[in-house]
């Protein structure tokens, strides 16, 4: 299963009034960390299928969902869960840290 694609304008519907924690990933086509990651990002959208909502946000073009969670440097992944953040990871880390962080949301 693909990753979400959020937005500015679908963010609020898809990710904070989600009934199952979410995961964000914030990134952009040129950062060489967020491709690294992005394997792992779609690893978790197809292991946790049903129990959360996997989504990548570009923030080249969706600035203002970037901005409002002051994200200043990616990949920035953050873990929702009621519509608000229960944990983040920047930087490319491995898969084992996004599952520890995960298991202690659903």
């Amino acid at each position: 299963m693909k990753p979400a694609t959020f937005t500015d304008s679908n963010f609020d519907a898809e990710a904070l009034k989600s009934d199952v924690p979410v995961v964000v990933d914030f990134w952009a086509a040129w950062c060489g960390p967020c491709r690294m990651i992005a394997p792992i990002i779609e690893e978790l959208a197809d292991e946790y299928q049903g129990k959360i909502k996997v989504g990548k946000l570009d923030v080249d073009e969706n600035q203002q969902t970037a901005i409002k969670y002051g994200v200043r440097s990616i990949p920035t992944v953050l873990f929702l869960k009621g519509g608000e953040v229960k944990d983040t990871i920047i930087g490319a880390v491995p898969k084992t840290i996004f599952v520890e962080k995960l298991n202690k949301l659903v």
